[in-house]
């Protein structure tokens, strides 16, 4: 039997438009759910938007409209959005929605029953962008942390739900299973926030105040707290409790969010669910955020990218493909345009589509246009065969702990290793040589059945881009099944259409062009002994800035033989231009994507007329050079001490 595998995004709150956040999260669902899917699981995959609260109601009021109006206006901006991003959801969910109106008045009225909701007066601190009532510990420097605005001092008569009833059970949840909350140190922070005594929940609003919302069914003059709203519609969307749907697919349900909203999801959300007598989520997923200008994206603070306008700049597919590739998942990811186009380049046109063209020109040009035979295989083969094998298994392995990032890290990897093997096995020295035919068409066809695997293994996040590539390959438009990402299955004799650059290179914005005139000479270097040594003391040492740095992308510097010209993120929301004297040691393949640490206050020079502003550091191991690499899970910029 099939795995099953259901999935959500938040539902997107609609008092504005949608941001280049909510194509991250949605974008990340929808390519979870395509492995998924590739693997073989039944899934089903859920967004929509969060329609009702005093939001909403306010920026109605600023347009001029009724609120229903205003909401049917921007939530079509996210429906129509979607598939211009390539995603295909199951279900998009409105909470404006009759069926999901009814489904949350049922839920509340069953907990009402049971004796655990409450009229209450209450005064507190309010903040108007959270919609929800804030303790003063949350506050920073008296001003709420996620909005940048003091909340307002409201005193009111209210609904509370009794959730502190459910603190002990919660906290023996996170305890016993580690796995509910990821990554784990979300799962810690909900548990640190567990340590004081959890608040009653207000879960209503005076009509008095907001009628923009769901009407309590026990209390006509109060509306619905928007996050007793906004949270049930997981539920409501599979038609709870009786449809089928949700019979098939609610207990294997997982939820994707952002960390703003950790609160609200792993606290309010299982003790709502626990009341109701349904069984808590699975999975609950939690990405950072995409930060510009050293600030949360954010609609409230006006620094938001719109990812229309970067899809047609980068492509809707070398979009996602960032996207995913840029941000750890759990970690917060600088975003900007430099930084995307640096990783188009490196990543897909120079290495996945510099390996996919040439494996196709050469055989086409040897071969009658058509893939090689495959002739005997030697160790390299083998070697290579090997890595692969393992290679994909890894990256559904990284995919099912839901590190998309890490799994896109791999397969970038594995292509370079094909890249690699071509340059080792040097093809275009066998064509010369007859006696060589059939060694070449053991190379070529190779490097094109490694290259249908990588395809194979991208098609979730790139699939109109894999699509063409597969055409490039003869395989017609089908997507290649996973039991199918294995060696030796491209058939000999295909025919190979004329390619054309999947990923043409991009111009990165205010690059500088190399100067042509060389204005570094070499010296020669001598050395000293341990007795003639100058030692210096610490407060010497302590003015090195050492930081760890991903390398981005490198190449070899024109004429010479000796130098690489690195572009290392040093979480600085640039990339900068790093020479290093290892190309006698290293290909630019072989560094790229690879953590180092760099001395980072050394005065910006020129070498063999390329800008290098820092030192990657590498030992000297009798005259061989030797990367030192930090870990992954370190980010870009950490300080070294």
């Amino acid at each position: 039997m099939n795995e099953i595998f259901y999935i959500t995004t938040p539902i997107y709150y609609v008092n504005s438009h949608p941001h280049i956040g909510h194509a991250y999260t949605t974008i990340a669902t929808d390519v979870l759910t395509r492995f998924r899917k590739l693997f073989g699981a039944d899934t089903y995959f859920l967004t929509g938007t969060d329609e009702h609260g005093q939001k909403i109601a306010e920026s109605a009021a600023k347009s001029g409209i009724e609120p229903q109006e205003f909401v049917d206006r921007i939530s079509q901006e996210f429906r129509v959005m979607w598939p211009h991003l390539h995603i295909e959801n199951d279900q998009f969910i409105r909470t404006t929605d009759p069926e999901h109106k009814a489904c949350v008045q049922q839920i509340l009225q069953k907990i009402y029953d049971q004796g655990e909701i409450y009229l209450k007066e209450y005064e507190g601190l309010y903040c108007v962008g959270c919609e929800r009532f804030m303790d003063e510990s949350e506050l920073v420097d008296g001003n709420c942390p996620d909005h940048q605005n003091p909340p307002e001092l409201h005193k009111e008569q209210n609904y509370f739900f009794g959730m502190s009833a459910y603190q002990d059970w919660l906290v023996a949840e996170l305890e016993q299973n580690e796995n509910w909350v990821y990554p784990a140190r979300y799962r810690n922070e909900l548990t640190q926030f567990l340590k004081a005594p959890l608040q009653d929940l207000c879960i209503s609003r005076p009509k008095s105040r907001l009628e923009w919302g769901i009407e309590l069914p026990f209390d006509k003059n109060f509306v619905t707290y928007v996050w007793f709203d906004a949270l049930l519609n997981y539920a409501s969307a599979l038609g709870w409790p009786d449809g089928e749907k949700y019979k098939k697919y609610w207990p294997h349900v997982h939820h994707t969010i952002g960390k703003d909203i950790l609160k609200t999801h792993g606290i309010y959300w299982p003790c709502m669910l626990k009341a109701a007598g349904m069984p808590v989520f699975k999975k609950l997923v939690v990405h950072g955020h995409w930060v510009v200008g050293g600030s949360k994206m954010s609609k409230s603070l006006g620094n938001v990218v719109d990812p229309l306008a970067m899809k047609d700049q980068l492509g809707v597919d070398a979009l996602r493909y960032f996207l995913m590739r840029d941000m750890s998942f759990g970690e917060d990811a600088n975003f900007t345009e430099e930084l995307a186009i640096t990783r188009y380049n490196g990543d897909l046109a120079n290495n996945l589509g510099n390996l996919l063209n040439r494996s196709i020109s050469m055989s086409r040009n040897n071969f009658e246009g058509c893939v090689p035979p495959l002739g005997e295989i030697g160790e390299l083969e083998k070697d290579l065969r090997n890595s692969f094998s393992k290679g994909v298994e890894t990256c559904r392995e990284y995919i099912l702990a839901f590190q998309p990032h890490r799994a896109l890290e791999h397969v970038v990897w594995l292509s370079s290793l094909v890249n690699k093997y071509i340059d080792n096995c040097k093809p275009w020295s066998l064509a010369k040589q007859k006696e060589d035919r059939e060694r070449l068409g053991t190379v070529l066809y190779t490097a094109l059945d490694m290259t249908r695997i990588l395809v194979g293994l991208l098609d979730p996040v790139m699939p109109e881009k894999m699509r063409e590539a597969r055409i490039s390959l003869g395989l017609g438009t089908e997507g290649i099944p996973f039991e199918k990402l294995t060696h030796g299955l491209l058939e000999s004799g295909t025919e190979l259409p004329k390619p054309t650059p999947l990923f043409p290179k991009m111009q990165v914005p205010g690059a500088e062009k190399t100067p042509a005139k060389i204005q570094q000479k070499e010296k020669p270097t001598s050395a000293a002994s341990d007795e003639g040594k100058e030692w210096f003391a610490l407060e010497d040492f302590q003015k090195m800035e050492l930081k760890v740095g991903h390398i981005r992308t490198c190449r070899k510097v024109e004429k010479s033989a000796k130098l690489l010209c690195s572009e290392v993120d040093l979480g600085e929301g640039r990339l900068r231009s790093i020479v290093s004297g290892a190309a006698e040691f290293y290909t630019p393949e072989e560094l790229t994507n690879r953590r180092v640490l760099v001395v980072a206050n050394l005065k910006t020079v020129k070498l063999m007329g390329e800008k290098s502003e820092g030192m990657i550091l590498f030992s000297d191991d009798k005259g061989k050079l030797i990367l030192i690499e930090a870990p992954d899970e370190v980010n870009p910029g950490v300080t070294v001490r």
